[in-house]
């Protein structure tokens, strides 16, 4: 009975849709589907990075606003192609939000017509203008992010990253102990067989 309990640890175990750090594939038909990765299965900074310019809408606890035309800011591009808030003009529509300050980088911006948002990280600032100007209404939506939020955001980003690897870790040990209890277990299976 211990035998057949550590074979299926460790078959649920081995499985790697099973420890939560790989995207689950699913046939139907001849077609493979994945589903979407969490930011906790993510390991590297790329591949959260990939994550965040796939999102279309934003999240709770970000800097989101919806100014009017004009926008009342200047904006300029860093060496990343990350577009930043250069100058807020004072008695403009961005400084009537009085959320948005100097220094803060456009993340997001709204799709030409619609509801969705379309992440802006590295884009450069002739798309993000190009963006803002085809936008269909009298409104243009933007998430900002404040130098600040960015550093805790980097943060968080290696923090989940080393839980991660550690999750990873522990689950590898954890096979392997499984592994090795079922192989000590076959060898006294056989030893008690070849004695009848």
């Amino acid at each position: 009975m211990k035998s057949i309990t550590a074979l299926i640890a460790a078959a649920a175990i081995s499985c790697p849709a099973c420890t939560g750090f790989s995207p689950v594939h699913t046939a139907i038909g001849n077609r493979q589907l994945q589903t979407p990765a969490t930011i906790l299965s993510m390991s590297t900074e790329e591949d959260i990075r990939r994550f965040e310019k796939a999102a279309r809408y934003a999240g709770p606890g970000e800097n989101f606003v919806e100014l009017k035309r004009p926008l009342g800011l200047v904006l300029d591009q860093d060496d990343t192609g990350n577009v930043y808030v250069q100058t807020v003009a004072p008695k403009g529509n961005a400084a009537r939000a009085g959320t948005i300050k100097e220094g803060d980088i456009v993340t997001m911006c709204s799709a030409t017509f619609g509801d969705q948002m379309w992440s802006t990280r590295g884009v450069g600032l002739t798309r993000v203008l190009a963006a803002i100007r085809v936008r269909s209404g009298p409104t243009v939506s933007l998430v900002f992010e404040s130098p600040s939020q960015k550093k805790m955001k980097g943060a968080e980003v290696s923090r989940q990253a080393k839980a991660a690897r550690e999750a990873r870790e522990r689950a590898q040990a954890k096979r392997d102990e499984l592994l090795n209890e079922l192989e000590a277990d076959e060898k006294r299976i056989k030893k008690a067989v070849t004695c009848y």
